[in-house]
């Protein structure tokens, strides 16, 4: 009897345990094969999914729209380097017009 109740104590437990860990499992695989790692089998062996047409032109496609992306960063980064420039020249330049205006009026 000692065993029985011990057992239904348990059980609950346990098969939250095991679906958390079913779970787990599917998330790791859906994750795996989302992001292109290789899949393992039945005996630790890597089962690499299958590349068809319509992957590789995915591939191509995002290749071509990644360099697009570089290409357009650099240049916003020489739009900044210029505007940093114009701010921090003009602040300087700013200042040396009021200090003039002043030494005039003294």
């Amino acid at each position: 009897m000692e065993k029985v109740q011990l057992f239904t104590a348990f059980a609950p437990v346990v098969t939250i345990v095991g679906i958390a860990a079913i779970l787990g499992w599917v998330f790791n695989t859906w994750m795996r094969m989302r992001h292109g790692y290789p899949l393992d089998g039945s005996w630790g062996q890597a089962i690499y999914p299958q590349k068809n047409d319509e992957a590789m032109e995915r591939i191509k496609l995002l290749s071509q729209e990644n360099a697009q992306l570089r290409a357009e960063l650099g240049a916003v980064k020489d739009r900044l380097a210029n505007v940093e420039r114009i701010v921090t020249d003009g602040a300087h330049m700013l200042d040396r017009e009021i200090e003039q205006l002043r030494g005039q009026r003294n």
